[in-house]
């Protein structure tokens, strides 16, 4: 019985090392200011939700180091917040270097070493900027509609003001739906266009199935001709042959206008 324990104990430590060292393992390093003595966590992002990996300590110089062996490739989340947070999709052999300040995660990180892991950090920064602007344009519809409560300002100036606005968004909108189809495009066939296809815009879809399932359909062909085993694209499938039957055919493009605080 006692061999056979140990047998077991060793076994599981054996496993327990297999997870870090693999052919399809990563490594993941950095530097976090404000981080030093303190730690983040590590997240796979499965199709059925995030699944805890593990915690990574930060020394007392900031810095941070770990390797994981990836059942598959798919999405992960180094974070020490589940709202603030770098996603990552690493390969097999990358070593990803991640530099961020703690409790700006989001805001901060910087990645390199991981082309698929840049791919959706760049896709992030081009999706905060346009974040950024559609903040100025809510705030200066605020301002308006505050105006004219007010008597500030008459109702003919505001509906030439809220015009105008609603102009400016739909330019911002466009741009950001542009960039999102060019993305697709150029990157079919990696994991990351599904985190593309899904991104919204001032709580609006850039890629909406009633108008662009044509979009959802290319993302698909690509993924099913580079990973057509991955749980991703098994879930992905299942999702455009839900999609297929109710928006299988162009609608009319779907009309919308400029949501502000109040309204979300």
């Amino acid at each position: 019985m006692k061999k056979t324990a140990l047998y077991l104990f060793a076994l599981a430590l054996l496993s327990a090392a297999c997870s870090h060292n693999g052919k399809n393992a990563f490594t993941i390093e950095g530097t976090i200011q404000d981080g030093n003595g303190k730690c983040l966590i590590l997240e796979e992002l499965t199709p059925d939700g995030a699944l805890f990996i593990d915690s990574i300590a930060i020394d007392k110089n900031g810095h941070y180091k770990y390797s994981y062996n990836m059942p598959y490739p798919s999405f992960y989340k180094l974070c020490h917040d589940s709202n603030d947070f770098a996603m990552l999709r690493p390969a097999a052999g990358d070593h990803i270097v991640v530099d961020a300040q703690y409790g700006a995660f989001s805001n901060t990180y910087t990645v390199s070493g991981s082309p698929e892991s840049t791919l959706l950090w760049q896709l992030q920064r081009y999706s905060d900027d346009g974040t950024a602007r559609l903040r100025e344009i809510v705030a200066a519809d605020y301002q308006n509609r505050q105006a004219l409560a007010s008597n500030s300002i008459t109702q003919k100036q505001y509906d030439a003001t809220h015009k105008e606005l609603d102009s400016i968004f739909l330019d911002a909108y466009k741009e950001q739906q542009d960039y999102i189809v060019q993305f697709l495009k150029d990157n079919q066939g990696s994991l990351t266009t599904i985190i593309a296809l899904y991104k919204p815009f001032n709580n609006h879809p850039l890629i909406d199935p009633k108008v662009n399932f044509d979009y959802y359909e290319m993302v698909l062909e690509g993924l099913e001709e580079t990973y057509p085993d991955n749980p991703h694209t098994t879930n992905f499938k299942n999702t455009v042959e839900h999609l297929r039957h109710r928006y299988g055919q162009p609608k009319q493009a779907a009309q919308f206008e400029l949501l502000t605080n109040d309204e979300e």
